[in-house]
């Protein structure tokens, strides 16, 4: 069977071209407070249009009522941000769908290696550093360390953190443990859905010195002995084990759990079946009736 063209026809998201609208068409949803203003978001949109403009146009849609006019559905910050640089228009493209929405919610953030290998690509296209910093909105000195987040990171811990949000602290204490280490501890972190600087701390703390790029040099924590390191680091490893043992068998072991509920479930809709546990094997009536609960309050 083949679908018509007028089936296999999918209505476009926005329309193909960018227009450029003066502000006073663009209605926004909301006013940007001062306070909003001074946030660090807001200057690093400043900078970044400061030195490259705008790169992402803001989206509006068309007045149903008033087809002069147009709501603007993404992109408040870059309007203020245009409006306090003294522009009066900028360029938008045209949402079909009318419904507000924001971005946020639907991207995933840059991770930090993501942006270095950004930074690394802009600076070998010969961008200097200090306008790639204004358009960032840090220092050079914070540049550099992004630049150089992965000196000391061995690739495959580095393949596992890729597009996970860890802190530039979070590196600098990988790079204390040797390679197999920083493999394990990325593991960890993503097992765990932990990418916390104490985290990070913490399996740095459980970590064998035989283990530790600077292993001739005893690990001192303040406030933890030797005794209690040790015992962090054997749990660390029983904890490793286990997190392991758990993601081998996690398919299988809920893929049965979701079919035995979903058999429960059947026989609980089943009124004979409820009559003859009631009778014969009510202590399981309870338990059944609450696993078939769960999932009514899943779905």
């Amino acid at each position: 069977m083949t679908l018509t063209d007028k089936e296999q026809t999918v209505a476009a998201a926005f329309e193909r071209e960018l227009i450029t609208l003066p502000f006073h068409q663009i209605a926004p949803l909301y006013l940007v407070s001062e306070h909003k203003k001074a946030s660090v978001k807001y200057k690093l949109i400043a900078s970044s249009i400061q030195e490259t403009g705008l790169v992402e146009p803001i989206v509006v849609a068309r007045d149903q009522h008033n087809k002069s006019q147009y709501t603007l559905l993404d992109g408040h910050l870059r309007l203020e941000v245009l409006k306090d640089f003294g522009h009066d228009h900028t360029r938008c493209l045209v949402s079909t769908d009318d419904e507000a929405y924001t971005y946020n919610k639907r991207i995933s953030r840059l991770a930090p290696i993501q942006e270095h290998k950004m930074i690394l690509r802009a600076l070998s296209l010969g961008v200097p550093e200090a306008r790639l910093a204004n358009a960032l909105n840090i220092n050079v000195k914070t540049l550099q360390q992004k630049r150089q987040l992965l000196d000391g990171i061995c690739e495959e811990a580095a393949d596992l953190l890729k597009d996970k949000q860890v802190a530039l602290t979070g590196f600098r204490i990988l790079k204390k443990m040797k390679p197999i280490r920083q493999i394990e501890a990325a593991q960890l972190m993503v097992a765990m859905n932990k990418f916390t600087i104490n985290y990070a701390r913490s399996l740095l703390a459980a970590t064998p010195e035989a283990l530790l790029v600077s292993a001739a040099t005893p690990k001192k924590i303040k406030g933890i002995s030797r005794e209690q390191l040790d015992l962090m680091e054997r749990e660390s490893a029983n904890l490793e084990r286990e997190v392991r043992l758990v993601e081998e068998n996690y398919g299988t072991d809920h893929l049965e759990l979701v079919l035995a509920r979903g058999y429960i479930s059947k026989l609980m809709s089943n009124e004979p079946v409820i009559r003859y546990l009631s009778l014969h094997h009510d202590e399981f009536l309870p338990a059944f009736e609450k696993i078939v609960e769960k999932e009514a309050f899943a779905t």
